[in-house]
């Protein structure tokens, strides 16, 4: 049977690591962390596990980190999972009996179960998440892109796993809103880099539209309070990403010794 390596890609993850490797261990005939500049005890913790090999470098973006790991995993088979995940029981016997059976593809999907401050949240527009994580090692790659990585498998051989893995997306809400601040910004210069730009109009419908998606017609409202407040923090995504877009064009000259912030020095407001 074909040999797996579990890659786990993480940084400042001492709340997660732990359960996360011990998840992957059903699977794994390798652990390989790749660890993108912890300063909390992440590291010691991986260290005191023990049985998983360890790998580090300045983290860029998250498709260009996960492109830098994937050729260092030992296997030809790789399941990619982030520190906030686990490998459950029935994913892990599914990948088992399927590696035993020679696969006939180069990647599968992976649905998730997404849990926020604990609560299963089954709409909110998250109840279809899928991800493609179980690939070979020599055939796939992100594309590169700022945010919200994608898998490009150039055969097309992709198929599906029935099983899930559980999705612990956020323990407070501060860090939630740190997430989505981040990804706002990744995603607005990534938008730029197209060519796109924003106006009033679509910034001002953007927001609510999104909120009414997400909890009325997505079933958001069925989660109870953590729907509201996915449902909340996502439209405020939508309108971070927004303004910041308009931001990278219109923002005027900084006074002089003025640092500027994170968008800018991401994506190099105007002139880039």
């Amino acid at each position: 049977m074909p040999k797996a390596t579990v890659l786990i890609t993480c940084k400042d993850e001492e709340l997660h690591i732990r359960e996360c490797i011990e998840s992957a261990r059903a699977i794994a005939d390798e652990i390989l962390v790749a660890d993108s500049g912890s300063t909390d005890r992440t590291l010691e913790i991986v260290d005191d596990i023990g049985g998983c090999r360890v790998v580090g470098r300045e983290f860029i973006s998250y498709a260009d980190f996960k492109n830098w790991s994937i050729p260092q995993c030992k296997h030809e088979w790789v399941l990619i999972i982030d520190a906030d995940e686990r490998v459950t029981p029935e994913l892990a016997d599914e990948i088992k009996l399927l590696l035993a059976s020679d696969p006939q593809h180069d990647a599968y999907w992976v649905r998730r179960d997404n849990y926020f401050l604990g609560h299963r949240i089954r709409f909110s527009g998250w109840r279809n998440s899928r991800v493609v994580r179980l690939i070979r090692r020599d055939a796939c790659r992100y594309f590169p892109r700022p945010v919200h990585e994608a898998m490009n498998v150039p055969s097309g051989k992709v198929g599906r796993l029935r099983s899930h893995m559980s999705h612990y997306t956020a323990w407070d809400i501060e860090q939630f809103v740190a997430k989505q601040n981040n990804y706002s910004t990744r995603g607005a210069v990534h938008l730029r880099s197209l060519g796109k730009r924003m106006n009033l109009a679509i910034t001002l419908l953007h927001a609510p539209l999104r909120f009414f998606q997400l909890y009325v017609l997505r079933g958001g409202f069925l989660d109870g309070y953590p729907g509201l407040m996915v449902c909340g923090i996502m439209s405020f995504y939508a309108f971070l990403k927004d303004v910041k877009l308009w931001g990278l064009e219109h923002t005027l000259d900084p006074p002089v010794g003025f640092k500027l912030p994170q968008a800018a020095a991401l994506g190099q407001r105007k002139a880039a």
